[in-house]
């Protein structure tokens, strides 16, 4: 163990903390810019500046980590303070990876957000020296099995994110269609009563219904209507939900394998074995329901929300509230 080359990853680990609440501000003040009626094809000069800070703490994390595993000897995700350090850092590479190819700025809040509060939960409670690891950990089944997990929980993690702002959007939608039908409506039964009364007036009974089509936009509606259509990001967090099942599989198995290595079976119920298989069996029932049901797109975004909070039980109670194999809080 390196005590220097650990305090340098905690600085680290502190500077890309610095740089994810800058890119929460700047995002926040480019979300604002929009809400107060500003044109979505401006030049986002905030949103920017939150880009290039997302870009300078992702750095910052990334150099923490390999520091960390210089001190420890070891690949540096053995315990739940390394595990968020990997998982916040895929939360944010895979945001900057798909803002490469597509337009994802409208998660830039609440990725910075969740990357900060994580990391900041990390060195005030998870927190633990970089040092070696027990004997059942002391395998290359610790670099493949973990490091995928990681993986998986930073795909879910952003999918969860996208699938919450596709409800708000879906939310939005329904109430305009509703507001358009209900305008509509209400405009042929005014043209209809005016021309049977009186003919040629129907342009009057126009001039008068046009205004309740155009109602004035809040805050709140400028900025749910400036985000993707809800279509659109339930695909994509389905994409990544897909891709995150797979990781999901590997690491199941890949835990099975190592546990038969280690302990002589590939299964044994422990809490975290049981608590690993529900979340895979929760994330399959909603790959199987996507392709072959016709249900509504917002049930897709709950099921997969919930996925993420067994995900998120599974690290955060699991792991500290349940003794087993698997307890490794403070290793």
């Amino acid at each position: 163990m390196n005590s220097d080359l650990g305090d340098i990853s905690t600085l680290l680990i502190y500077g890309a903390m610095a740089s994810y609440v800058v890119a929460m501000i700047a995002f926040a003040v480019d979300v604002s810019a929009l809400g107060v009626g500003a044109p979505k094809d401006r030049r986002r000069r905030a949103a920017g500046i939150g880009l290039s800070t997302m870009w300078l703490g992702a750095g910052l994390q990334f150099v923490a980590i390999v520091v960390r595993g210089l001190a420890a000897g070891r690949v540096p995700w053995a315990n739940m303070y390394e595990f968020t350090l990997m998982f916040t850092f895929f939360v944010v590479a895979i945001f900057l990876g798909l803002q490469t190819r597509r337009d994802v700025r409208y998660l830039g809040v609440a990725v910075s957000m969740l990357a900060f509060l994580a990391l900041m939960l990390a060195v005030a409670v998870l927190y633990v020296e970089a040092d070696g690891v027990q004997p059942a950990l002391r395998s290359y089944w610790l670099v493949i099995h973990v490091s995928v997990a990681t993986l998986a929980t930073g795909l879910s993690g952003l999918a969860a994110m996208i699938s919450i702002a596709q409800l708000v959007k879906a939310r939005s939608e329904r109430a305009t269609v509703s507001a358009g039908s209900a305008a509509m409506a209400a405009s042929g039964a005014t043209a209809e009563v005016t021309s049977g009364a009186a003919g040629g007036t129907s342009a009057t009974a126009t001039a008068v219904a046009e205004p309740s089509t155009q109602p004035s936009a809040t805050f709140g509606s400028r900025i749910v209507g400036s985000l993707p259509p809800s279509a659109n990001m339930e695909r994509l967090a389905y994409r990544l939900n897909a891709v995150g099942f797979v990781a999901w599989t590997f690491t199941l198995v890949a835990g099975a394998v190592w546990a038969e290595h280690a302990w002589g079976r590939p299964w044994g119920w422990d809490p975290k074995e049981t608590w690993t298989f529900v979340i895979w069996v929760i994330y399959a029932a909603y790959l199987h329901a996507r392709v072959t049901t016709g249900w509504a797109a917002e049930k897709f975004a709950y099921f997969a929300l919930v996925g993420f909070m067994a995900v998120l039980a599974n690290f955060y109670i699991v792991n500290i509230f349940f003794s087993g194999k698997h307890s490794y809080a403070g290793v």
